[in-house]
C-alpha cells in the first residue's frame, strides 16, 4: 500500500527501514552481560555482606541503605506465593526479548531491550538457583529473588517503606520508561519513525 502525503495528495512509498547493523546486537548483548554481571556480583556481595548483619548498612543517611530481603514475588512483594508463576513469565520475557530482537534496526532500541534482557536475565536466575529452588531440589523454579537496595527509607508512612530492589530491577524499571518514552514518540524497533513517509 502507499501512503498520502498530508499536503497534496501526492502517493510516497513507506520510508523503508534501514539495513540490519551488526554493531546494534553487539551494544544490546554488551549491555545485557553487563548488567547481569553486575547484578550478580551485587548479588554476590549483598549476600556476603548483610545476611547475618543486624540493622542496614546505611550508606547516605535517610537516602540510601542495603538490607536485605529475599522476595519470592514480583516487584513491590506482590504475589508472594506464585513464585513459579512469575518464574514462567521471567522465562517468556526473555524469549519475547529475543525475538523482538530479530527486527532490530535502532540504537534506542538496542539499549532498551539490552536493559530488559539484561534484568530479565538477572531475576530469572534468581528464580531458577536461588534458595530454595535449584537443581536436584523438590522446589525447582522457584528461587527467591536477592534485593537489597534501599532508597529514602522511612519516608513513604503509607506503605512503610519504599520498595527494596536489585540492579536488575532497576535495569527493567529504566529499560521500560525508555520503552515507553519510544513508543509514545514513535520510534519503532525497525529503525522508521511511525506517520513519516
Amino acid at each position: 500500500m502507499r501512503d498520502l502525503q498530508a499536503e497534496g495528495g501526492t502517493p510516497v512509498a513507506p520510508k523503508a527501514a534501514p539495513p540490519r547493523d551488526r554493531r546494534l546486537f553487539v551494544v544490546l548483548g554488551v549491555l545485557a552481560a553487563v548488567i547481569y554481571v553486575s547484578d550478580l556480583l551485587t548479588k554476590t556481595w549483598a549476600l556476603a555482606t548483610l545476611e547475618n548483619r543486624q540493622g542496614p548498612l546505611v550508606v547516605v543517611p535517610d537516602v540510601l541503605q542495603f538490607r536485605l530481603i529475599f522476595n519470592s514475588g514480583a516487584a513491590f512483594s506482590i504475589g508472594t506465593g506464585m513464585t513459579i508463576i512469575f518464574t514462567f513469565i521471567a522465562a517468556g520475557v526473555v524469549i519475547a526479548i529475543l525475538r523482538t530482537a530479530r527486527s532490530l534496526r535502532s540504537r534506542p532500541w538496542a539499549i532498551t531491550l539490552g536493559m530488559l534482557l539484561g534484568g530479565a536475565f538477572g531475576n530469572l536466575t534468581d528464580r531458577l538457583l536461588r534458595h530454595p529452588s535449584g537443581f536436584g531440589r523438590s522446589t525447582q523454579f522457584q528461587g527467591h529473588v536477592v534485593d537489597f537496595i534501599e532508597v529514602l527509607p522511612g519516608h513513604f508512612p503509607v506503605i512503610d517503606y519504599f520498595p527494596i530492589f536489585n540492579i536488575a530491577d532497576s535495569a527493567i524499571v529504566c529499560g521500560g520508561i525508555l520503552a515507553v518514552i519510544l513508543a509514545w514518540r514513535g520510534y519503532q524497533i525497525d529503525g522508521t519513525k511511525e506517520g513519516k513517509a
